[in-house]
């Protein structure tokens, strides 16, 4: 036996445990789709009951659960950087300068506010700031998807500022992870820098070079195609994180270069390992987060929940206005912004040392952004909210 493997009854153990915990995930998310609502909520519930302060904590499996949710983070990330071409990321950075950036300053600033209010430091403030600041891609498309919503007008004002959120990730990460590690100012810079060069290059070969990328791949052949994207993808994913840039953004940024056919039957073939892995991710935060902490977190986090989903409602309806929307679009555009998710963990994950409760409050944050934009979005179907929005004020008389 190799050295420092886990013996064959602890091996046994790690698949009734990751067998027992898939299948009840199975059930939660069918309960999930039966209420009209993300089974992310769901997954970090399941997480927290098993994990450390939970009912029956799972700590055999813990580092099966750890490594799946590094492949679910980097196969979350690729896979939406297939939904998007290098001209499409082009035209929204071009069409949603002023909106991406009104969106940091609203919601970031509030967020990086609230870290210092409760005393816990610069590096956790810029860490919750992000935690704030980026949209859950994955729950607000698959909102869109749910509500029949992709065609309307002001989609394409969501669509882009989710991109510019992710891109802006790609030389957000790195700072943090800089902060966290507590180096000099001069060192956290030169790997900031160095960062932020290898995002370029990658970057620059993602929109020079997609096409012939993407001609190493044929998009009719199913195994071959899961095989090379899955492997182009996790490689460039960790050379990343040895330059200390997040495996997320490499990911990503793989994604943005497959086009045409070969993007398209990537998206098919990797999306059920997606959701796999990707419900993995969830329910590992879960499992690393101490549940017995999150009742001192509850009203924090729906209090710093509720603050940054007004400011995403402001930032969508703002940039829906500027886009010629009507207040019904408006509103939903705003909506559709409020859910925090993958990366609000990833961020969580990165900086739970700088703070001894910042991981638990992003749990609960998560799981109430979620669920809040969840109801939000359906509300905003309603015959009476479309009535309200729809409603013009009236012209006041003149001399009043």
């Amino acid at each position: 036996m190799i050295s420092g493997a886990p013996s064959v009854n602890d091996t046994t153990i790690v698949i009734i445990e990751v067998g027992a915990l898939l299948l009840g995930m199975s059930l939660l998310g069918r309960i999930a789709n039966r209420l009209g609502l993300s089974p992310i909520p769901l997954y970090l519930v399941a997480g927290l009951a098993f994990g450390t302060g939970g009912i029956l904590p799972m700590d055999t499996s813990q580092g099966f659960f750890e490594v799946g949710a590094e492949i679910g983070v980097i196969l979350l990330l690729a896979l939406l950087g297939l939904e998007y071409s290098a001209d499409e990321l082009l035209h929204g950075l071009r069409r949603s300068k002023a909106a991406g950036l009104l969106d940091a300053v609203l919601n970031a600033l509030p967020g990086a506010a609230f870290a210092l209010i409760l005393g816990w430091g610069p590096a956790a403030a810029v860490a919750v700031a992000g935690i704030c600041w980026v949209t859950s891609s994955g729950v607000a498309a698959k909102l869109l998807r749910d509500l029949g919503r992709i065609s309307n007008r002001e989609t394409p004002v969501i669509l882009s500022i989710l991109v510019i959120e992710d891109l802006a990730m790609a030389f957000y990460l790195p700072t943090v992870s800089a902060l966290v590690i507590g180096v000099s100012l001069l060192q956290g810079a030169f790997r900031v820098a160095i960062a932020v060069a290898v995002v370029l290059v990658i970057l620059f070969i993602a929109l020079r070079f997609g096409p012939v990328i993407s001609r190493l791949f044929t998009p009719d052949l199913a195994e071959p195609l899961l095989l090379g994207v899955l492997g182009l993808t996790m490689l460039v994913a960790g050379l990343a994180e040895e330059v200390s840039v997040s495996a997320a953004v490499g990911a990503f940024l793989v994604g943005i270069a497959l086009s045409g056919r070969v993007a398209q039957s990537a998206r098919e073939v990797l999306t059920p390992l997606r959701d796999l892995f990707a419900a993995v991710f969830f329910v590992f935060f879960g499992l690393a987060t101490d549940a017995s902490q999150l009742p001192q977190v509850i009203v924090p986090g729906l209090a710093l929940a509720t603050i940054t989903m007004g400011t995403k409602v402001l930032t969508g309806y703002l940039a829906a206005r500027r886009a010629g929307i009507g207040r019904p679009g408006r509103w939903r555009a705003g909506i559709g912004l409020t859910p925090r998710g993958e990366f609000s963990i990833v961020i969580a994950g990165i900086a739970a040392g700088t703070a001894p409760m910042l991981a638990p409050l992003a749990a609960v944050y998560v799981l109430i952004t979620v669920i809040g934009a969840t109801l939000l979005a359906r509300l905003s179907d309603t015959a009476w909210f479309r009535r309200v929005t729809a409603r013009k004020k009236p012209i006041p008389a003149p001399g009043v």
